[in-house]
């Protein structure tokens, strides 16, 4: 069944980041897990306004899909180390008295064949209510979190969040509606993305696709390919491949009035990288603009830094330099299917949606003015 839309869908989420813990001065928290292929992630937040504020954070790689491409089961090993970080998050959830939680799993424990196993597992060591979500919420989510994003001269909208196991792609048309309300009608999508003609005021879900490949899935199948150059080119080919089914893949990008809005580890570390920060700033990174040409550019020192050069390399970390160009080289292939001279860069996704929702069902954030 879909989710019903919320009260308080005009509301937005902007969260204002916490350097560090801080407890909440009042009125109650709301944690959102994002358990993926590779990461697992957390905020725990507070209504604020029609904001939120971030109290307290958790993101570790924990590689829960390792060797899922080749057994179709989670590893006892891999679903150890994920259990000792929800142990974490346990702590932190009942350190700050939280009881309005959402914790979520997305694409290894849809493909996995134990999974259900392992959701019982997580519930016996750790008392966390995790819960596999389809691949059509996990989208509808993340485009929730990025509508503060849309620009009003924006009439076609692509979304697109590049995560461990699978990439979510929903093209969405809000021409027929105000440049002023454009965010606030996408924020409004949260009946599911698949709906019959015209039952969407507004905004017009044209068409979304689950791609089942993500930074670490398109790593291992790629993985016995030893020149670096050329892993790079079949990933980015081999994932276009994937795209024949989603509606707008034939018809390009739009001339005028199209904006790609980018939510990723990659998207966001292609931006940082960018922007040549010696130390991750978000507030520098979310809603940045990077023309085609400074994605390419990025991309391509990406390359001729080579597999030893990215490791060593500050700006993409130990824990993200394997994954690097399985990420680049799915954006490479966007930008080569939807050719457009920029991409808005979003840190934010599938947790922000979660508090989001979370919030506005609850009625808890309050309705915003225009953008």
């Amino acid at each position: 069944m879909a989710p019903r839309r919320p009260r308080s869908a005009g509301a937005f989420p902007k969260a204002v980041e916490q350097p560090a813990t801080k407890y909440a001065e009042s009125g109650e928290l709301y944690a959102a897990l994002d358990l993926g292929t590779n990461s697992c992630r957390m905020l725990i937040a507070r209504p604020k306004g029609d904001q939120f504020q971030v109290v307290d954070s958790f993101s570790k790689a924990v590689q829960l899909g390792q060797g899922l491409e080749a057994s179709g089961r989670l590893s006892r090993s891999s679903m150890a180390r994920t259990v000792q970080a929800l142990q974490i998050c346990r702590r932190k959830i009942e350190s700050h008295g939280v009881t309005r939680m959402r914790l979520v799993a997305t694409e290894a424990c849809r493909r996995a064949g134990n999974a259900r196993d392992f959701i019982r597992y997580v519930r016996r060591e750790t008392g966390l209510p995790l819960e596999i979500i389809p691949a059509e919420e996990e989208a509808r989510l993340a485009v929730i979190s990025c509508a503060p994003l849309v620009s009003r001269q924006a009439e076609q909208v692509l979304v697109v969040d590049i995560g461990g196991g699978s990439t979510e792609l929903v093209w969405i048309d809000v021409s027929g509606v105000e440049p002023c309300e454009r965010g606030r009608a996408i924020m409004r999508i949260s009946d599911g993305l698949s709906q019959p003609e015209g039952t969407v005021p507004g905004a017009k879900v044209v068409d979304w696709i689950s791609v089942p490949l993500g930074v670490a899935t398109l790593k291992d199948h790629f993985a016995d390919v030893e020149d670096d150059a050329a892993r790079f080119a079949l990933m980015s080919w081999y994932f276009e491949e994937k795209l024949s089914n989603f509606s707008t893949y034939s018809c390009g990008a739009p001339r005028d009035g199209f904006q790609i809005i980018g939510t990723s580890g990659t998207v966001t570390t292609v931006a940082a990288c960018h922007l040549g920060l010696r130390r991750y700033d978000r507030t520098r990174v979310d809603g940045l603009t990077m023309t085609s040409g400074q994605i390419d550019q990025v991309i391509r020192s990406f390359l001729s830094l080579g597999p030893e050069g990215r490791r060593t390399d500050p700006r993409i970390g130990r824990d993200r330099h394997t994954l690097i160009m399985p990420g680049a080289a799915i954006l490479q292939a966007l930008m080569r299917v939807w050719p457009t001279e920029a991409m808005s860069v979003a840190d934010r996704g599938l947790r922000e949606g979660l508090l989001y929702a979370q919030m506005a069902a609850d009625g808890v954030l309050e309705e915003m003015g225009p953008i």
